[in-house]
């Protein structure tokens, strides 16, 4: 088989099908039209395709026809909850919506992957579980779909997926041994004072003060507490508080905040940190403060062994394969690499616009070939064990 041509021959339809996700696009948990069309299309190409997992994520099984390791292929699906401003024919349809990330192309670069391997699954060595997940973008449909489906990882000896990647032109390939992706963790920060009347503060305990000790003091975690060889994020996103009146102390105000760390262990000690810092500084001007941590996944880790021969396999595709810096976003593909070793990878695509602007878009006829031929070109690589 010869993937590069393979690849040649589905060109067309690769753009075609990533433009018609970026024109509908759908948020976390609601890609009911996306994952359809998946699904069908694995079904046309013989595939049995288990629906619904994780609410909308579908997994199919393909078996090759000689004996080998299972490889999982992880594709994400979802977009975000803005509105595009490119300007593109094929720009998002949908008020509120748009594929800023290159989502999009993560799932029409799979679906064709899982087009080549089907045709030529007589020869294919190993099997391939195909994982089209949703929510990425919350950090949330990884785990969804681990909850649904137990087993989702029962056999499998690999996994490897991509992301597009805008900080790089076309025929840039990245990948580095170990963390790669932070770990992503939301928390809120409730403070409860005593409202009243904005001219008698004496008669109140005010929680948007305590709010502001607040935001300054959590950053000494990360610049007072933290080894400066080991990065972390503190930030402060949004602070909710009061109803807009100018002469009124609230009762309670909320912060809504993220903690981001390479390190699993070090990521423990901050949310400790975080709760007794948050509490105490509340206590210390009369209120009080609970914290409480929504979503989160740990690092993405790649394994020694798989990014090595990930490498190796790339440079016969391209002549070099760099060592990107670790970024302190986070991705859920986390929640499969820590139980399951393998590579999660990034290929160039760049545009212009950093991911997540409302101008983002990929050059898509240049990026989706290279990365098909890779993803499928990792994926036999892994499953002939």
């Amino acid at each position: 088989m010869n993937i590069k041509s393979e690849v040649t021959a589905l060109t067309e339809s690769l753009v075609a099908v990533r433009r018609d996700f970026h024109m509908h696009p759908e948020i976390a948990f609601e890609e009911v039209r996306t994952s359809g069309i998946i699904a069908t299309h694995l079904e046309n190409l013989g595939l049995t395709v288990q629906r619904n997992i994780g609410k909308t994520g579908l997994v199919a099984d393909l078996y090759g026809g000689k004996a080998g390791k299972t490889v999982l292929i992880r594709a994400d699906i979802d977009a975000l909850p803005f509105s595009e401003q490119t300007g593109a024919e094929y720009a998002s349809t949908k008020a509120g919506a748009m594929h800023a990330c290159g989502h999009d192309g993560h799932a029409s670069i799979a679906m064709h992957v899982a087009s080549i391997f089907a045709k030529h699954q007589a020869e294919l060595e190993g099997n391939f579980r195909f994982v089209f997940q949703p929510a990425e973008e919350i950090v949330s449909g990884a785990s969804a779909m681990l909850q649904d489906k137990p087993d989702l990882l029962e056999g499998v000896d690999a996994v490897v997926g991509l992301h597009l990647w805008n900080d790089h032109p076309v025929g840039w390939v990245g990948a580095r041994v170990g963390a790669s992706f932070a770990s992503a963790d939301a928390f809120s920060v409730f403070i409860q004072g005593k409202g009243g009347h904005a001219a008698a503060p004496h008669q109140c305990v005010d929680p948007i003060v305590i709010g502001s000790q607040l935001v300054l003091a959590l950053q000494t975690i990360v610049s007072r507490e933290t080894d400066p060889q080991f990065p972390s994020v503190v930030s402060v996103c949004t602070i909710v508080a009061g109803e807009g009146a100018y002469n009124i102390i609230p009762d309670s105000i909320e912060l809504r905040c993220t903690l981001r760390t390479f390190d699993s262990e070090l990521r423990s000690k901050l949310q400790a940190r975080i709760e007794t810092l948050c509490t105490s500084t509340a206590i210390a001007f009369g209120g009080s403060a609970r914290v409480q941590w929504m979503s989160g996944v740990p690092p993405v880790v790649n394994d020694t062994d798989f990014t090595e021969r990930f490498i190796k396999t790339a440079l016969e595709i391209v002549p070099e394969v760099h060592t990107p810096n670790p970024t302190m976003g986070g991705d859920d593909v986390a929640e499969f690499l820590a139980r399951v070793p393998g590579v999660y990878f990034l290929v160039g695509s760049g545009q212009g616009y950093p991911h997540h602007h409302p101008k983002f878009d990929i050059d898509d006829k240049g990026c989706l070939p290279l990365a098909t031929e890779l993803l499928a070109s990792a994926a036999l690589e892994f499953a002939r064990g």
